[in-house]
């Protein structure tokens, strides 16, 4: 699987852009505040349908424009697929793939696979739980059209819930709906419950011999999923815990207040962690998404990396580079120095500059 070409109009910084990718390594390299990561936004974007900055569409606009536009040609199994996107300031994106209108971002699964890494990625062990979710949920979404369905009607829910806690102090009589929407509440949230405990498994399997290799076999790691309530215990949970619900205006029970926990050696890196060992945890995170998505999907996702490499030492950066070699990748750097020490294979070279792209190869 790989990406061949990429349009933008009113994109971000970008009037106009048009870019053909090799299937091998592509570097975009230039200053600060060119305008590189938004390439790998809309790459991220036309691929799954969100930034992966948690960016609205109407921030992606270009200034003083009503709409956005992305095509993106990606070839997987010797067929091109056409993603279009139309972003609008007021009203929902537009997707069509091969020209036929989507209604729901879920029938873009499968089309093409992506893992981005970002300097903001190596924060993911010493920040919150929400991060932690964030990563967990980005990658379910990707390998299972169902668990996007389910993640969202959840979501769904648990706002509604939310907001029918708030509205009990003024109108008591609507305390009879509660019980329904509980039941929905469980009805997904066990399901993604259960789909979080496999993938977690899943990466076990892989992260362990990546990490070890990565440390010179001087550290062990383990992921361990944390539930905020078993799924066999939720209801009665759920059910003893709706006095103070109600009192807090809040739902305080279910996958929403999940964690990752993260151990190396036996120590929880989260809250023992050096920064080093939080860093070489995360990057041995992204790079089993990686072989655990090829796995799955019997193909080789797309790799987006954001000025990761500027963050790692160079034992970090000769690893990871030697582990996207058969891999599609999209690079962004402010130079092109790492690359030329490690004797990597550069396939294209782009050079970014105030919204314009120019290649160098």
């Amino acid at each position: 699987m790989f990406i061949e070409s990429l349009e933008l109009q009113n994109f971000r910084n970008y009037e106009t852009l048009s870019l053909g990718f090799d299937r091998g390594t592509n570097i975009l390299f230039g200053d600060n505040a060119q305008g590189k990561t938004n390439i790998l936004e809309a790459v991220y974007l036309g691929g799954t349908t969100k930034s992966h900055r948690g960016s609205k569409d109407r921030e992606m606009i270009r200034f003083g424009e009503e709409e956005a536009h992305i095509r993106m040609i990606v070839r997987r199994e010797s067929v091109s697929h056409r993603i279009d996107m139309h972003l609008k300031k007021n009203k929902s994106k537009g997707i069509a793939i091969n020209g036929v209108p989507i209604r729901k971002a879920s029938e873009l699964f499968g089309v093409v696979n992506m893992v981005f890494f970002s300097p903001e990625d190596l924060q993911i062990i010493k920040d919150g739980p929400g991060e932690r979710r964030r990563f967990l949920d980005l990658e379910l979404c990707q390998l299972g059209k169902v668990y996007l369905v389910q993640l969202t009607n959840y979501n769904k829910i648990l706002n509604q819930r939310n907001k029918l806690l708030r509205d009990l102090a003024f109108s008591p009589e609507l305390m009879s709906t509660l019980e329904v929407w509980d039941e929905q509440l469980l009805s997904y949230g066990s399901e993604i419950i259960t789909a979080r405990e496999e993938f977690v498994a899943q990466l076990n399997e892989i992260i362990k011999e990546i990490h070890r290799n990565l440390t010179g076999e001087r550290e062990q790691l383990e992921l361990i999923y944390e539930p905020n309530v078993r799924r066999e215990d939720f209801a009665a949970v759920l059910r003893k815990n709706r006095e103070k619900d109600i009192r807090f205006k809040m739902s305080s029970v279910g996958p929403h207040r999940d964690d990752l926990c993260v151990k190396v050696n036996g120590i929880d890196i989260r809250k023992f962690g050096s920064q080093g060992q939080q860093r070489t945890a995360a990057l041995s995170l992204k790079l089993s998404e990686i072989y655990l998505v090829k796995r799955m999907i019997h193909d080789t996702p797309v790799l987006l990396l954001d000025d990761v490499l500027s963050e790692l030492d160079s034992s970090r950066q000769n690893y990871l580079l030697k582990s996207i070699k058969e891999i599609q990748t999209l690079i962004t750097c402010t130079g092109l120095d790492d690359f030329v020490n490690h004797q990597f294979r550069i396939n294209r070279v782009f050079r970014v500059f105030d919204g314009r792209v120019f290649q160098n190869n």
